[in-house]
Parts: C-alpha cells; structure tokens; sequence
C-alpha cells in the first residue's frame, strides 16, 4: 500500500491526497506532525528517497536557521535527530510505494511516480 506523509493543512499536501483519490489510489495517511517519526523510520525514508536527510529537510524554515543546520548539513545524525525533534523541517509530502518513494512538490510529480 502506498503510503503519505503530510499534513492536511498545507496545499501541497492536500493535492497530493486529492490526485491519490482521483486516481483511486488506496493510501495510508501519515500526519506525521501529530504522530512524530523515528530515527529508523527517517533513516528508511531516506533510503527510498535516495536522498541524504540535508536534501529532505526544508532549509529556509525557521527552526532550521534558528539551530544553526545549515552548518551541520553533513551530519546526517544530527539532521535526523533535528527531524525528530521539530518534525516540521521535514519536506512534505513524501509519498512511499514498496521501496521508492519522492516528495511531491509540486504534487504533479505523482503522474509520473503512480
């Protein structure tokens, strides 16, 4: 089953549920920002993405300049606890199939992943 991480309140997010549905695509929902993530979970995103957690995290957010990471963009441990902590600066969505996955932005990209 494939599966969505987002957070209904962005667009983005929401139009990326709106393609799953109009393709008649089942999906699990992940709010992450309400349920949080793990690090084994960041690290097996990160895999399908295949992508280091410095290309998934929103770099102008805020938090991110506030904890000085983008000082620490090499350090991939530490991004990933940052994630963990302030599940925010994530990229969204991610959308996981089996052992692939992207981020949706914009959310036409799905076309091309479905």
């Amino acid at each position: 089953m494939l599966t969505i991480y987002h957070n209904p309140q962005w667009s983005k997010s929401r139009k990326s549920v709106e393609i799953l549905k109009e393709k008649k695509i089942e999906f699990q929902s992940v709010e992450y920002i309400k349920k949080g993530l793990t690090k084994d979970e960041l690290i097996s995103i990160s895999k399908k993405l295949n992508l280091r957690p410095k290309d998934f995290i929103r770099r102008k957010d805020k938090i991110v300049t506030e904890l000085g990471l983008e000082k620490e963009l090499e350090n991939d441990d530490k991004i990933l606890d940052a994630i963990v902590t302030y599940p925010k600066i994530l990229e969204r969505p991610i959308i996981i199939y089996k052992e692939k996955a992207i981020i949706a932005r914009p959310a036409e990209l799905l076309y091309d992943f479905l």
